[in-house]
């Protein structure tokens, strides 16, 4: 049994706390032998279900889903120069179909520019077809030289969104832009995550685009976890692949496009932020199992609570809540145990005092116990998941600002970064950020930092005393 196993180590020891919680919480198996490509439990693909249904309900709104596919040739990508050069190290090649050479190499997809943008050279025409917004959710392949982490940092990149939108105009583009952010935020506010957007520095901008804006996380380690972007494309790519259309006087003009991706890092986000020294901690609205519920059976009336449980069991599926019934030959303690693992943010209770007192007892994920009455049992339900969301989000918009420090000197910054990130004054010269990473271990990640968490800063350059803005600097994955 995982109890006789031990604890997990700390959330502290973050690591190692969450290597281990990856497979004592069934999210994802190590052992597949490939070095940086992993397997899927079932209960890790259901959260992983989960939260990209959450994913898609927002991007359906404005969005068509499609798919392209995994092979590009090499004769596409190899176009655009800008773009190749930023993946050339990290492109997986199909060679030989079978034994025999291939005429033209295909690419194993690092990102599907130029796997789509052919197509839509075809599929634009006119300005009537503007604006076009599609998005799939696919897996993509990146030789991933350094240190490989399970949902981090992969060489199979299994579920990664990525939309891909044209327009007629680069301030529509830009709009475009901002709805995204807009997008990615309520995603991440649906899992309870708060973040910090940033526009990244020229040097580490998307290979092709115009400018990026990265969606940041901050793990329990004080480390960024960039966990979304968003990339302005201009007319770089419509130039190379062709997409052009007609305007209203007749002319042909070359589209304006965005595109914009999150991964699977979005899961490692949520297991980061929210899980404990127990294991994971989730919110209801993507927990594969929203409420366990365990039997308490103890001397005669062991088949009038397993009734009971059956019973409260049918409600709360009618009710539309994902139920488990743990009716394991277990004491109840080895399935605390398992069930606080997996995070499950509701356990109710049930034996023979709970029968005749007419209710169920109910324990949060975060150790708050309670009677909910079995006359109102959905209703009680309901209310303490609603009120678990709550805290949720309280508790960890708390941490995140207990990782956050505002500071105007290089000592500051070093201090602060012990701990968590920063937002330092910087002038916007490569030199400067240069000298910031040398001082400090850190990157510099981005300017236009927004944040509900961080006022707007400005000052002098902590390297060179001219003036500067308000810039994030992490550590990152």
């Amino acid at each position: 049994m995982e109890e006789e196993m031990g604890a997990l180590p700390g959330i502290h020891d973050f690591s190692a706390w969450y290597n281990e919680l990856l497979w004592r919480a069934e999210i994802m198996d190590v052992r597949y032998p490939v070095k940086g490509i992993y397997v899927w439990y079932p209960f890790g693909f259901s959260l992983r279900r989960n939260v990209y249904d959450r994913l898609r309900s927002i991007m359906d709104r404005e969005h068509q889903e499609a798919l392209f596919p995994l092979l590009i040739p090499e004769t596409e990508f190899a176009k655009e120069a800008e773009h190749i050069k930023g993946f050339e190290e990290e492109v997986y090649w199909v060679t030989h179909g079978g034994l025999t050479p291939m005429d033209v190499k295909l690419a194993l997809r690092p990102t599907s520019e130029c796997a789509i943008y052919p197509m839509y050279s075809l599929w634009v025409r006119s300005h009537a077809d503007l604006p076009l917004k599609i998005y799939q959710i696919v897996n993509t392949f990146r030789y991933e030289t350094k240190h490989t982490r399970p949902l981090i940092r992969l060489r199979e990149i299994t579920s990664f969104k990525e939309a891909h939108t044209v327009h007629t105009t680069w301030d529509d583009a830009e709009a475009q832009v901002q709805t995204a952010i807009g997008l990615y935020k309520e995603f991440y506010r649906t899992l309870c995550i708060p973040v910090i957007v940033s526009k990244r520095p020229d040097w580490d901008k998307f290979p092709g685009a115009d400018h990026t804006i990265a969606v940041d996380v901050i793990m329990p380690d004080g480390k960024t976890l960039q966990s979304g972007t968003v990339h302005h494309l201009g007319d770089h790519f419509s130039r190379t692949f062709s997409i052009q259309y007609e305007d209203v006087q007749g002319e042909q003009q070359y589209a304006f496009q965005t595109c914009y991706g999150i991964s699977e890092r979005c899961i490692a986000a949520l297991i980061g932020v929210h899980g404990d020294d127990k294991g994971l901690v989730l919110p209801p609205a993507v927990a594969p199992v929203q409420v366990v519920l365990v039997p308490i059976t103890i001397g005669k009336r062991k088949d009038e609570v397993a009734n009971a449980v059956k019973e409260i069991e049918e409600r709360l599926l009618a009710a539309g809540f994902r139920v488990k019934r743990d009716d394991r030959d277990l004491r109840p303690g080895a399935k605390y145990y398992y069930w606080e693992m997996r995070g499950v943010p509701l356990r109710l209770e049930v034996g023979p005092r709970d029968i005749d007192a007419g209710q169920v007892t109910a324990v949060t994920r975060l150790g708050h116990k309670g009677a909910i009455p079995m006359e109102g049992l959905v209703d009680g339900v309901a209310e303490r998941l609603a009120t678990f969301t709550a805290e949720l989000e309280e508790r960890a918009l708390e941490q995140f600002r207990a990782k956050i420090s505002v500071v105007n000197g290089i000592q500051e910054l070093v201090n602060a970064l012990e701990t968590g990130v920063a937002v330092v004054p910087w002038c916007g010269d490569r030199g400067c950020a240069d000298a910031i990473e040398e001082k400090t271990g850190a990157s510099v990640l981005g300017t236009e930092v927004r944040s509900e968490a961080i006022p707007p800063v400005h000052g002098i350059c902590v390297i060179c005393g001219k003036e500067g803005t308000g810039t994030l600097v992490g550590k990152a994955y």
